[in-house]
């Protein structure tokens, strides 16, 4: 028969170690105590230092009040504390710690070593502790207010523990965790989390900062635009909510849940059921939300001593805090739910590996294969189908309706200047310096000599052709918005002049330039004179040197299918339906013509010349007060009148000696920018985003700033027509677009013929 075993009192080494073990059961959460500590003791700056997974080291540095050196020798043995004096001090506890135990079980595991100094100590002062107890006495050394623990070689003495925490990937992924839920919490504390020998930092949030902004810092856009946030505070019940949800455009493979309650970072299973529950009328089957939720409750109905590890709680009214909670989260979302969201990114052409496109580099792929048979057949999912008969856009009613208030009108009757014929002013014999630099410039470009015929006229320039734009008088009140009513309807005119003996052809001028570049002039006069300067040369060949080849050939191939709105436009090429941004590529095209009609543009006449003053005054209404704007509207006119014969002689841009504008260039035929709502910031952009010190900056800021005006489309006229017919064809034909429209969501490709045959098996 055996016998009862005999009842023995454990030995209190055995004791500290079985507590330690059910405190500390792995890094993360002896640093979840030590950064707890440093939130107790006010620290605005905590940095964290781990080697192994933080096995091997776990220090932790905070600012805050520091230890007593009188505290220092019971510090780690267990139940001693400075936030608790008694069990009723539970019912309104406002501390993170309260037990006594974190650094008492940490030191029973681990080499424990305390670095301490407060605002009153003149050194700091190190101590080092085994099984709770000081190695020796401690010892001053110099250093800044804060505590240091450093804690080394974790589970040393518990070997089974030790290698069940092997996985040191795993370890400082806890830790990392840990470190960002509570920097998201406590937003005003600087959190800094590196690996020991790596100056990089896998955490770092700034200090009194934003908690949106640390939530993008540390989980990204993704997750930051789309947060709700929800706020509730229930007397009832006696507890506050603060929530900050994603929206049901979010959604993940893995449940992101940040819960504290009265700050402590906390799980309940409860919460988290309600939370699942809730998000599955939002988002499809197993995807999940990203939620940080804060309760403060009352802390005498809060029982906090009901887990080892203090990671969950108790409190009273639970399921009907959890339910107001839910109900307060349910109307945030279901008025977030009326539209998804969707972010498209830009694909670019893809390179061709077909089989045929390889045999032309290697024939012998090809060769005495059965597929050459059929090798003028083209598959159904990559058969290019438009016609000329193919229905618009505008056939399905696919319209908005667009209103633009233009109710006001520029400065009434204004005395100009006798009118003066809008000619090029006949070139001047050519300098030395500037032979020299032409010179150069056939250096670099490769640019040929004029020819015989050229270098003996000397017959003046012709005419450029002028269109007349004709604007009825307004009253001579200031309006408060820089716009001209609709009513104004331009009237058109058109004259062209002869040819004289001067003029190169407009033919023998696109032969040449189709050599060095592959942009047509638009250029509306019959006849052009050729531009040798080294400036305009460069700046072409910075164009030409710098677009996308593949964008370009996707814009060559276009079929342009109708206008979403002003701003975007729906075309084929190829296979594949891209989207476009209208005003992006109308801004390039424009700099481009620019560049390559430069001093060869028509002429776009006024029928009254427009105030300077005026215009400048409009194009600062909203930005200046009304003694600045004055002042600033007469430099304006000052400088653009001071500048006047190089607009004129380069840009078609007439302006008079008294100040006003009479004229602008014509880029495109029958195509005519918002001069109503953009000319005052036009006037005002030319006089202050121009380098006028340095001649190739200055013609490229004018280029610039005269496509973005261009770029605007009058939206009181047909402007569906005119992006049709007049704009996307010259895109079509000339535009030669940057690299940047690669990558700027300028062109996305939303849709591709071959992906949608695997879907719906037809074309």
């Amino acid at each position: 028969m055996a016998l009862p075993g005999k009842i023995k009192k454990l030995d209190q080494v055995v004791v500290n170690r079985i507590a330690a073990g059910e405190i500390i059961q792995k890094p993360a959460n002896a640093l979840k105590e030590l950064i707890e500590n440093s939130l107790d003791a006010k620290a605005s700056d905590i940095q964290i230092t781990v080697k192994d997974g933080g096995l091997k080291l776990l220090q932790i540095q905070d600012n805050g009040t520091g230890i007593l050196k009188e505290d220092l020798e019971i510090v780690c043995e267990r139940f001693t504390t400075s936030k608790l004096s008694s069990f009723a001090d539970l019912h309104s506890l406002s501390t993170y710690g309260f037990r006594g135990e974190a650094l008492a079980s940490i030191s029973h595991v681990a080499q424990l070593t305390i670095t301490t100094k407060t605002a009153q100590d003149k050194v700091a002062h190190r101590v080092s502790y085994v099984d709770g107890k000081l190695k020796a006495p401690p010892k001053a050394l110099a250093g800044n207010q804060g505590t240091t623990i450093t804690i080394e070689n974790l589970f040393y003495n518990v070997p089974q523990r030790r290698k069940a925490l092997d996985n040191i990937s795993e370890q400082f992924t806890g830790i990392t965790e840990v470190v960002t839920r509570y920097a998201v919490h406590n937003s005003s504390v600087a959190f800094t989390l590196k690996k020991q020998g790596e100056n990089s930092p896998y955490v770092r949030t700034p200090s009194k900062s934003d908690r949106v902004d640390t939530i993008k810092l540390l989980f990204g856009q993704a997750v930051a635009r789309e947060l709700i946030e929800v706020t509730l505070e229930d007397s009832v019940y006696k507890f506050k909510l603060q929530a900050l949800i994603t929206n049901p455009n979010y959604s993940n493979k893995k449940l992101v849940f940040l819960l504290f309650i009265n700050h402590r970072l906390v799980e309940s299973t409860l919460i988290k059921k309600m939370l699942d529950d809730l998000y599955s009328i939002y988002l499809p089957k197993k995807t999940h939300p990203w939620c940080y939720i804060s309760l403060e409750i009352d802390p005498n109905n809060v029982d906090v001593n009901v887990h080892p590890t203090k990671s969950q709680v108790k409190f009273l009214h639970e399921e009907a805090i959890v339910e107001r909670v839910k109900e307060a989260l349910d109307g945030k979302l279901s008025s977030n739910n009326a539209s998804r969201t969707f972010y498209a990114q830009a694909r670019l052409p893809q390179v061709d590996l077909s089989r045929e496109a390889l045999g032309q580099v290697l024939p012998d792929l090809t060769t005495g294969s059965n597929e050459n048979k059929d090798k003028g057949k083209v598959q159904a999912s990559k058969m290019v189908r438009t016609d000329h008969q193919a229905q618009k856009l505008e056939k399905f009613n696919f319209t908005v309706s667009l209103e633009k208030s233009l109710d006001q009108q520029l400065d009434g009757e204004v005395e100009t200047d006798p009118v003066e014929e809008v000619k090029p002013k006949e070139p001047d014999i050519v300098s030395k310096p500037a032979e020299r630099a032409l010179k150069t410039v056939q250096k670099l470009f490769g640019f040929q000599e004029p020819t015989r015929e050229a270098k003996e006229a000397k017959a003046p320039l012709p005419e450029n052709r002028i269109i007349e734009l004709k604007l009825t008088p307004a009253p001579p009140e200031i309006p408060e918005t820089p716009e001209i009513p609709p009513e104004q309807t331009p009237e058109f005119s058109v004259t062209v002049p002869e040819q004289t003996s001067e003029c190169v052809r407009l033919e023998s001028v696109e032969e040449e330039k189709e050599s060095a570049a592959t942009f047509k002039s638009y250029s509306v006069n019959s006849y052009r004179r050729p531009v040798e300067l080294t400036s305009i040369l460069r700046l072409r060949k910075r164009v030409e040197d710098s677009y996308h080849g593949g964008l370009r050939k996707i814009l060559s191939g276009m079929i342009f299918i109708g206008c979403i709105d002003e701003k975007l436009v729906l075309f084929q090429s190829d296979v594949d339906l891209y989207i476009c941004k209208v005003k992006n590529l109308a801004e390039e095209l424009f700099y481009e013509i620019m560049l390559y009609d430069f001093a060869n543009y028509g002429v776009l006449k006024f029928s009254s010349a427009l105030s300077l003053v005026e215009l400048a005054k409009l194009g600062l209404k909203k930005k200046s007060s009304k003694s600045s704007m004055e002042q600033f509207a007469e430099q304006v006119k000052d400088l653009l009148v001071s500048k006047s014969e190089m607009l004129k002689e380069y840009f078609a841009i007439v302006i008079t000696k008294n100040g006003y504008i009479k004229s602008l260039p014509v880029l495109l035929e029958d195509y005519y920018p918002d001069v109503a709502g953009e000319l005052p910031n036009f006037v005002v952009r030319l006089a202050t985003e121009v380098d006028w010190n340095e001649e190739q900056k200055c013609f490229e800021d004018i280029s610039r700033e005269t496509a973005r005006f261009y770029s605007n489309v009058d939206f009181n006229k047909d402007w569906r027509h005119s992006i049709e017919y007049t704009l996307f064809p010259a895109v079509k034909e000339s535009l030669l677009p940057p690299k940047e429209f690669a990558h700027d969501s300028s062109i996305l490709k939303i849709a591709s013929l071959p992906d949608l045959y695997k879907v719906f098996e037809r074309c």
